[in-house]
């Protein structure tokens, strides 16, 4: 998936004098994903880097491809080198400029939930002064009542409120309360020291229309 969001008015050094970002959303191996319903496993550590990875060759070639044509442009890695250890958050994370540029919203577990693949994506963003027609932004959560990953959490990380654009994260998730929870997962599970988990994204209703449209089409 691809997006083009208009960040005009959003504050960030970040930025520098870029006006629009190009998101980009890769989704997950659905054969991989139905496999951590209890816990996270090696394959899905393996296909979470390798999406990573990819993100990382897409985001500079298109940074590459704008500057080889006079534009200015920077990609943003899809990894987590621009987390403030303090606050566990980016100057301009890839989620907002996803639903900046319409491709979801934020789920009550702060995952971009999308129609086409659930949470079960990655992204990355690269930032521009390319005259681009941009996206309808997504202003609020398709969630509704749904708790499933609420639920499902094991460091009971959310809330439980719906995400609009106006609330910020902290105010419906706790990020460090995740994060703790993962890494004790991912050390037990995978014996690495990362923050990897996954329940939230396989649970989604959305991801498992996604896994089942997947399987049931590679049959």
């Amino acid at each position: 998936m691809v997006g083009f969001a208009d960040l005009r008015e959003i504050s960030s050094d970040i930025l520098d004098a870029c006006t629009t970002g190009i998101s980009i959303a890769v989704a997950l191996d659905p054969r991989i994903v139905v496999g951590i319903q209890d816990r996270p496993t090696p394959e899905y550590y393996e296909e979470y880097n390798r999406v990573n990875s990819l993100l990382d060759k897409l985001g500079q070639q298109v940074a590459q491809y704008l500057t080889e044509h006079g534009e200015r442009a920077e990609w943003l890695p899809a990894t987590e080198g621009h987390i403030d250890a303090e606050t566990l958050s980016t100057p301009l994370p890839h989620k907002t400029a996803a639903t900046l540029a319409g491709l979801g919203w934020i789920g009550k577990c702060a995952l971009l939930v999308t129609r086409e693949y659930g949470s079960a994506v990655r992204i990355t963003t690269v930032l521009t002064n390319a005259p681009i027609t941009t996206g309808k932004p997504v202003a609020t959560s398709l969630c509704g009542k749904c708790t499933a990953c609420v639920d499902d959490c094991p460091g009971r990380a959310s809330s439980g409120r719906n995400w609009n654009v106006d609330l910020h994260r902290d105010s419906f998730f706790d990020a460090f309360a995740c994060r703790e929870a993962a890494h004790k997962l991912a050390r037990e599970y995978i014996g690495v020291d990362n923050s990897i988990c996954g329940k939230c994204i396989v649970v989604c209703p959305w991801t498992k229309k996604y896994i089942k449209k997947a399987l049931s089409f590679s049959n």
